[in-house]
């Protein structure tokens, strides 16, 4: 693989001047100004017959403006200036215009278009000219990069209680105060790459370098990102490089009028699950596209790194469908690995660390890929986190199938722990996919039904809502403190939302109600959501005043299964979880390792967290040299 690498790399630096230059190219392709007004169009279209430009500049005429045939499939369009201005002004329609093989004459929007629009009383986007007389120009530095990384996974379009498509403005001066009072440094952006289908929730890309219209302009994003920075939040991009829309009139699919162009043609270049098309990483125009992608978002946008979606099925032929992953390294080296799409994240987070070191990348792998998060000087993919994946699917497996008395200690500790060594993890109790319709979040897995009726403050605390309100704190503790090297949650979920994730569409009636998050809820001092929302507040604040995500991991010393008590150490902290359904504890003896006088710092039972402030927060805990479960040292809890 490193090999492979290598090659790759000796070829750009001998072909193209080296990977600076490579990756420069979103800066030519498509239409870009040039200083004398003039405009510089150039696009590539192997399969393409003839290639023109047409637009609201030129009346239309699909022949006035003919590209010049380059080598390798490439063509080029030179417009000189008018009387010193641009012949294409701000704001107006474009398209290209491909004679294909057939002679038949396609209409489409350039791959490399920076922004697309949708009227109300179309279906179809059109592709917008987008050079305002004066862009967004950046006021704040990117925040310094973080050794604690606390993800805020959000999407915009629903970041309001109002159902309607909230805007970047909306995010900007609503959203991210709230993010950075919950203790967040770190926010993901999802759906911003430009997807046609809203309920997609942005995985069906359309337009790889334009943000997403549908919640305002391309500096309205730059704005909400300087903001970001301005607070020290760290802004990442959920990127999609997997796969794109099947989308031929708005989309990359079919785009020279060929079956192949950006994507293997035939079976191979299409996903039997997604219904969309898939890359070939093999092709050096590809290659070109992608890398110059991920430099576009960072240099003009200045997003501060990317949450790479789908790289289990980058890595695989069989794209992980149908296909169980239980270790065996047989399962990670052969011919059933797609070496060219390795090659191709190895190449992503060699130019990210090189050109920008200050960005980090995420990997949402399933299957366990080793080295995947070890330098790519390694042999490894270069990512710097890749997600605990089998963690929310645990809570969700011990929820649905086990009585709380059922609990195994041993087993939810492994889980939280079994990770690579060497290699960093984001660990989440839930994200995004498990507040999906037909799936359940951990609050509504817990209370279900009730929480639309029990709620309240002035209603009866039942067993059922004080079940899910102790256990919906102590899940996302134990998966913070214990589950790895980072921690993400989903808008809304950290105080219990109430409801499920639903874009409109035509199954319930293009509705919105489902699609935004009530976040006015925490604020009413008569529902219960506050102590949910006061909670992971301050678990995120005491996690930066100490730092155990940055910290080694932690030392589980008790993992008993007849108490249901989990108690480890990590950043000179302990944690001790009491899991058991019905049996407090007095002169509970946990080992430690350090001699110290301990205070409780956080306590999940505290009356401001919805508990039962069973515990005296005054009391001092007095450390003996006693040893306890292999510690030299024990404290009386």
């Amino acid at each position: 693989r490193y090999s492979l690498f290598n090659n790759h790399l000796k070829n750009i630096e001998e072909c193209e001047g080296g990977l600076d230059k490579f990756t420069k190219s979103y800066k030519s392709f498509g239409v870009n100004q040039l200083a004398d007004g003039g405009i510089y169009c150039k696009e590539w279209a192997p399969g393409a017959e003839a290639v023109f430009l047409a637009g609201d500049f030129n009346g239309w005429n699909p022949f006035s403006h003919p590209y010049k045939k380059l080598e390798y499939g490439k063509w080029e369009l030179f417009i000189p200036p008018e009387d010193g201005c641009s012949p294409v002004p701000h704001g107006s329609k474009l398209k290209v215009v491909i004679r294909a093989q057939n002679g038949a004459l396609l209409y489409r929007i350039s791959p490399w278009a920076r922004y697309v629009v949708r009227d109300e009383d179309k279906v179809n986007y059109d592709w917008v000219h987008w050079n305002p007389p004066q862009s967004y120009i950046h006021k704040n530095p990117s925040p310094k990069r973080l050794k604690s990384l606390r993800i805020y996974e959000s999407h915009v379009g629903i970041a309001s209680p109002e159902g309607k498509v909230a805007s970047y403005k909306n995010f900007t001066y609503n959203v991210l105060p709230r993010i950075k009072d919950l203790g967040y440094n770190c926010v993901q952006l999802m759906a911003i790459m430009e997807h046609a289908y809203y309920a997609s929730f942005g995985y069906q890309v359309t337009s790889f370098f334009a943000a997403s219209s549908r919640y305002g302009t391309p500096d309205d994003l730059k704005e909400m990102i300087d903001v970001a920075h301005s607070m020290g939040i760290t802004v990442l991009l959920d990127v999609v490089h997997s796969h794109a829309s099947k989308n031929s009139e708005d989309g990359l699919n079919q785009f020279d009028g060929t079956d192949s162009c950006f994507f293997h043609s035939g079976y191979r270049g299409n996903h039997q699950l997604w219904d969309s098309r898939l890359f070939d990483y093999a092709n050096w125009e590809v290659l070109r596209f992608l890398l110059s992608n991920l430099r576009m978002w960072i240099e003009d946008y200045r997003f501060d790194g990317f949450r790479f979606d789908g790289v289990t099925s980058m890595l695989y032929h069989h794209h992980g469908i149908g296909t169980g992953f239980s270790g065996d390294y047989n399962e990670y080296f052969g011919l059933h690995v797609d070496e060219d799409a390795l090659c191709y994240l190895m190449l992503a987070n060699h130019m990210i660390n090189s050109l920008h070191p200050e960005c980090i990348t995420i990997a949402e792998d399933v299957s366990g890929m080793p080295a995947l998060c070890r330098p790519v000087a390694e042999g490894g993919g270069g990512f710097d986190y890749r997600l605990a994946m089998a963690i929310p699917d645990k809570w969700i497996q011990i929820i649905k199938e086990l009585k709380d008395e059922d609990w195994n200690m041993g087993n939810i500790v492994h889980t939280l722990t079994n990770r690579r060594h060497e290699e960093k993890y984001i660990a989440y109790a839930e994200s995004h996919d498990q507040a999906l319709v037909g799936d359940k979040t951990l609050a509504f897995r817990l209370m279900d039904a009730e929480m639309y009726t029990n709620m309240s403050v002035l209603m009866p605390l039942t067993p059922i809502i004080d079940r899910g309100i102790q256990l919906h704190k102590m899940i996302r503790l134990i998966t913070h403190a214990l589950g790895g090297e980072s921690y993400l949650n989903f808008m809304g979920n950290e105080f219990g939302h109430p409801e499920w994730l639903d874009f409109p569409r035509i199954g319930n009636n293009e509705s919105y109600h489902y699609a935004r998050r009530q976040f006015n809820l925490t604020e009413d001092e008569l529902l219960r959501y506050k102590f949910l929302n006061a909670f992971d507040r301050d678990m995120n604040r005491l996690e930066e005043r100490f730092g155990w995500l940055a910290s080694p991991q932690a030392y589980v010393s008790e993992k008993h299964e007849s108490n249901k008590v989990i108690a480890f150490e990590r950043a000179g902290l302990i944690f001790i979880f009491n899991f058991h359904p019905y049996q407090s504890y007095v002169d509970y003896r946990v080992g430690i390792e350090i001699v110290f006088k301990y205070k409780i710092l956080l306590d999940s039972d505290a009356g401001e967290y919805g508990g039962h402030q069973r515990l005296d927060h005054n009391t001092e805990y007095f450390s003996e040299e006693y040893p306890h479960n292999y510690r030299p040292n024990s404290i009386m809890v």
